[in-house]
């Protein structure tokens, strides 16, 4: 099996359908967003670094980064210059990373907002979440497809324990699989268990220490991003 790549799924080829909230008020169409989550330590942050590398000659980008009670993340990308800075909102969530993505997005809609008042317009807007668990999923009143990431060093047991991360996500991302050989990881069962689990939906492997490691995620969000213009 090859894993470096997306499993194709007939009902799910993007983006939700468009609703009212995809034109903006002055008319204009607004960004795609997409939203990342995934437990500590998955490589969330590093898979928005690689995005905004591999996809910021070809689109207008802008990150919202969510922490709990620090800019950590918003940090992190303007330290390595991934994008300008004035294209990366920090949200201090305050609270379990779960409420400002799913419950009360209000933070994260008017950041986004902002972004596309004073730097758009925008091709693609990505969102952050805070690291979470198994069951961290976006509102989709905030994003239009979601992105769950995990990493192989959390134990080749995740995909099988499901949970609506890893069931549910619009693209399920199994990080630092270089990792493999030496934390006892099975990336041939991690395959199997997240097809099971996930009825079709796409699955990628990815290895960020690899110069081109982020590109199955970066084809998957072309794809949305043609979907949407459509």
């Amino acid at each position: 099996m090859h894993l470096d790549h997306d499993h194709d799924h007939d009902h799910h080829p993007g983006p939700a359908a468009v609703g009212a909230d995809a034109v903006r008020p002055d008319g204009s169409r607004r960004a795609l967003r997409i939203g990342l989550g995934g437990p500590v330590g998955s490589g969330k942050t590093a898979t928005v670094a690689a995005l905004c590398r591999a996809l910021r000659d070809q689109l207008s980008i802008a990150v919202v980064t969510n922490d709990i009670y620090t800019r950590e993340d918003a940090e992190f990308l303007l330290r390595n210059a991934v994008l300008p800075p004035e294209r990366i909102q920090a949200v201090e969530t305050g609270a379990c990373p779960h409420t400002a993505i799913r419950d009360d997005i209000s933070a994260n809609l008017e950041a986004v907002e902002d972004l596309e008042d004073t730097v758009g317009p925008l091709d693609l807007i990505l969102v952050e979440s805070g690291g979470d668990n198994l069951t961290a999923t976006f509102s989709r009143g905030l994003v239009d497809a979601q992105i769950f990431v995990i990493d192989v060093a959390g134990g080749d047991d995740i995909p099988r324990k499901g949970g609506p991360g890893v069931t549910t996500a619009d693209l399920l991302v199994v990080n630092k699989t270089d990792l493999a050989p030496y934390v006892g990881s099975d990336l041939q069962r991690m395959a199997r268990d997240a097809e099971e689990q996930r009825g079709g939906l796409p699955v990628a492997f990815t290895s960020l220490t690899g110069a081109d490691g982020v590109r199955p995620v970066a084809d998957w969000v072309r794809a949305q991003l043609l979907a949407w213009a459509a």
